[in-house]
């Protein structure tokens, strides 16, 4: 998992655990900060932000506390999730509305989906980027077609599949452009000789490009309510934060319980877009028929993104093979 990705979320994390020291621990009104020796005048101090309390207790006390604040995250995930599955549209609109505080960022709870897919991910193991379609005959004349990965070829389909490439190669070689072919070749062969390295490559990348995601479906909802009075890109960049972040724990949840289920786990995703459709017409206050419409558009659009996000993800992983 990429370095960025981590530390991004191991912050957002944090924010989490930010709570107000018990009132016997925190330091008198008035006390210098230790860090920037502004005086304090409440729990944190308000030039740096450093927590204004004395750690000088016994290890239990602090071990009980370490366990509190991981089970009550200072109330505001419990206040988010409901709302986040249960009522999408009330969230978005209080957070526009002003009332933030009792909830999580958005970003930052954005952030740490984010994180939760990689992990549910990398829970499942590597199941192979990359793939290959072999065809067979047996004995007796049937065909037999299997979808394998890279690395479940056999050296004889590697092999076939080299030879394949380099009759394409040569095909080509004489046309205009013939050069680019060359090197797609040369680029393919060395991931069927390294696939591991290749699909290291790609999913290091991959947590960049899932970024990509926000600005994408930010301007798309901008073009899907274009001349709509009173509605701003911001807030749009909120209703996709959260509406991925709802998407995102469902394909987590999905992806982290297939080992368990099967793919039943997969049935989850069928209520992304009962979710979508009631946070739309909750924030955005339009009909059922605008809803779907709108809705429409988003998939179209959003699948065509997503194409070239893929698309991205092979021309880096294929220029990282070099």
């Amino acid at each position: 998992m990429s370095h960025e990705l981590e530390t991004a979320a191991a912050d957002s994390v944090g924010g989490f655990f930010r709570r107000r020291p018990p009132a016997e621990d925190q330091a008198p009104i008035g006390t210098p900060c230790a860090n920037c020796a502004t005086p304090l005048q409440g729990p944190w101090c308000y030039a740096c932000g450093q927590l204004g309390e004395d750690f000088h207790r016994s290890t239990w006390k602090l071990l009980f506390e370490a366990v509190e604040g991981l089970l009550h995250f200072d109330g505001r995930v419990w206040r988010t999730l409901p709302d986040l599955f249960g009522h999408p549209a009330r969230l978005t609109r209080a957070y526009l509305e002003g009332h933030r505080a009792p909830q999580v960022p958005p970003f930052r709870l954005f952030l740490v989906v984010l994180l939760a897919i990689f992990v549910a991910g990398s829970l499942g193991g590597r199941g192979g980027i990359g793939s290959a379609t072999v065809v067979r005959t047996d004995a007796r004349g049937e065909v037999e077609v299997q979808t394998k990965t890279l690395q479940q070829l056999t050296p004889a389909e590697r092999a076939q599949a080299e030879q394949a490439l380099g009759r394409l190669t040569a095909r080509f070689a004489g046309r205009p452009g013939g050069g680019a072919f060359a090197w797609l070749a040369g680029r393919v062969d060395k991931v069927l000789g390294d696939p591991d390295r290749f699909e290291m490559v790609v999913e290091r990348w991959s947590e960049r490009f899932a970024f990509l995601t926000l600005p994408m479906s930010a301007a798309l909802l901008s073009l899907a309510f274009i001349g709509r009075p009173g509605v701003f890109v911001f807030d749009h960049t909120i209703f996709s934060l959260h509406s991925l972040s709802a998407v995102g724990l469902m394909f987590a949840a999905a992806v982290g319980l297939s080992r368990v289920t099967g793919g039943a786990s997969t049935l989850v995703l069928l209520a992304a877009p009962v979710h979508l459709f009631a946070h739309m017409r909750g924030v955005y206050r339009t009909g059922v028929v605008g809803t779907l419409a709108r809705m429409a558009f988003l998939f179209a659009g959003s699948a065509i993104g997503g194409a070239l996000i893929m698309l991205g993800l092979v021309w880096v992983g294929l220029v990282g093979m070099g």
